[in-house]
């Protein structure tokens, strides 16, 4: 996919006629005309509260909020996903970058042997609307969180259908991260539970959704379960980042992969080299540059 009329063919028909234009921007915007998607997420700070950004072998700088904007700012992203409450205290500074609204969040304090894993709204679809409006920021599209398998998962399952009808009807994005969690769930990670996930994302319309990852021999699976919604795989724990390209790469160019979030194996590092791993995946997913070209962004 590389050009526009490749890109009109993934307008949900519930978009608006009269934001059809827009919605094909801002899916150009985060895509590159590619239709894959690099997201930088920056949820982190409520969803593992400060251990993400602080600790042995973290740079300093992450422990400034700050410091996920700096990177953003780079223009090695295709979108940078974080809350409304911390775009609206930075974004002034930042009007360059495409955010992703993240319209609900849950801290980790509270695991499942204690309670069902719910998360709720923090703001709806039309307070991301007036805020566009208002602050002037290019805000590309929203994410929601499902934890598939929770007692809640009804309750987050209509929200989320309803969250995408309202940002596609307002031309914006809609992206999903779904998590096989709660106490019905005896392995997070189980292959077929993820693939599962993939087909309930575009049944409820997504865009893309996010999820983590099953195991490359999986992936196929994946990829035709989410049908016309991409799959993107989140970054997980801090790896080494020439493993990561290598998997990346793979991903990508094997197995149909349509791109990667990734929040911790980025901003755990300092400004210069989390720019440079940026580069270099922006590389593999939208420029289709060669592995040892991705490689070699990190050592500039």
């Amino acid at each position: 996919m590389n050009n526009s009329k490749d890109l009109e063919k993934m307008i949900p028909l519930n978009v608006h006629s009269d934001n059809k234009n827009l919605y094909l921007e801002n899916l150009k915007k985060i895509t590159k005309d590619t239709g894959k998607l690099f997201l930088f997420a920056g949820d982190q700070k409520i969803e593992h509260l400060n251990k993400d950004f602080y600790g042995k072998d973290i740079s300093s700088q992450s422990a400034d909020p700050e410091h996920l904007f700096k990177i953003a700012n780079s223009g090695y992203v295709g979108c940078f996903a974080t809350q409304l409450g911390l775009i609206s205290k930075y974004g002034n500074d930042y009007k360059n970058i495409n955010y992703v609204v993240k319209l609900n969040s849950k801290t980790d304090l509270v695991q499942t042997k204690q309670s069902e894993p719910m998360s709720s709204l923090l703001n709806t679809v039309q307070d991301v609307v007036d805020f566009k409006q208002s602050s002037a920021l290019s805000i590309v599209g929203v994410g929601y969180t499902i934890y598939l398998g929770s007692e809640y998962e009804s309750a987050m399952l209509a929200q989320a259908s309803r969250i995408i009808y309202d940002a596609h009807k307002n031309g914006l994005i809609a992206i999903l991260w779904i998590y096989p969690r709660g106490k019905a769930v005896k392995n997070e990670l189980d292959p077929e539970l993820i693939a599962g996930a993939c087909g309930v994302g575009v049944c409820l319309g997504a865009d893309f959704v996010k999820i983590n990852n099953p195991g490359k021999e999986y992936l196929t699976n994946c990829v035709k379960a989410a049908g016309r919604t991409g799959i993107v795989l989140a970054g997980g724990k801090h790896k080494d980042s020439e493993i990561f390209l290598e998997e990346l790469y793979e991903q990508v160019n094997k197995f149909k992969i349509s791109g990667c979030a990734i929040g911790r194996n980025i901003h755990q590092k300092d400004l210069d080299n989390a720019v440079r791993f940026c580069k270099a995946i922006y590389g593999i997913i939208y420029e289709n540059i060669i592995l040892n070209d991705a490689k070699n962004y990190l050592k500039e």
